[in-house]
């Protein structure tokens, strides 16, 4: 990096808008790309806008406080965007009203199935147990499974960063997986979705098919609350 360059950053990273403004050009290009690539789910525009983003900060040298300064109110953003979500699943009512019965079934064995998974395949990879605490979370809304790892002994700060990697990985192979599994229903694949990959997932699900769409949406918050609930008590049974 040129020291011109250098000391022209060190001035405005001081400034509260950096993060914001880099934060969304970073998510802008990535989308940018995606619709390039005719919406390829290996192009999503989270993953791009975050190694856009790493590579950023650790070139210039920039600590992620720093960042964060500015970035804060796309973190505030997260709750309105999140109850945004309830416009499809409002439209799609009906359609919910008469498989609740399934969804309800589906809920409590993916929830569990996603939990447990991640702590039978780490346990058996040798992860200590704060690992496995924070580890286990990793499907739920990022502030929930913060506040669920900070409560049961775990640390938010890597349970944060399993859940977008998990939500990444299932926007990018849900759609593979789902197809090579033979699963077309909307409904089934929407709810598959919205369990496994939370928000990130329910993003891509609404960009694919709106039933889908409000499938995950649904699925996204009360898996949250399914796991907010009977998580903490599984980890006292387990540990």
């Amino acid at each position: 990096m040129s020291p011109d360059f250098y000391q022209i950053w060190v001035y405005l990273s001081t400034t509260p808008l950096l993060g914001l403004t880099v934060t969304l050009v970073a998510y802008q290009g990535g989308t940018w790309i995606y619709r390039k690539a005719n919406l390829n789910p290996i192009l999503n525009p989270v993953l791009i806008a975050i190694i856009a983003l790493v590579a950023l900060l650790f070139f210039t040298g920039t600590d992620y406080q720093t960042y964060f300064e500015g970035a804060k109110f796309v973190h505030f953003m997260l709750g309105p965007a999140t109850v945004a979500l309830a416009v499809p699943l409002y439209n799609q009512f009906r359609q919910v009203r008469r498989s609740f019965p399934s969804i309800l079934i589906a809920l409590l064995a993916g929830s569990a199935t996603a939990a447990l998974s991640a702590i039978g395949i780490a346990w058996a990879l040798g992860a200590s147990r704060q690992t496995l605490i924070s580890l286990a979370p990793k499907s739920v809304t990022t502030p929930i499974a913060m506040g669920i790892s900070e409560a049961t002994g775990g640390l938010p700060s890597l349970t944060a960063v399993l859940v977008i990697l998990t939500g990444i990985i299932g926007a990018v192979f849900a759609t593979w997986t789902l197809n090579v599994l033979g699963i077309r229903d909307w409904r089934a694949r929407g709810l598959a979705i919205g369990v496994a990959a939370h928000g990130i997932g329910t993003a891509r699900a609404l960009q694919v098919n709106e039933v889908a769409g409000a499938f995950a949406s649904l699925a996204m918050g009360l898996n949250a609350l399914a796991t907010a609930v009977l998580l903490p008590i599984l980890l006292g049974l387990i540990f």
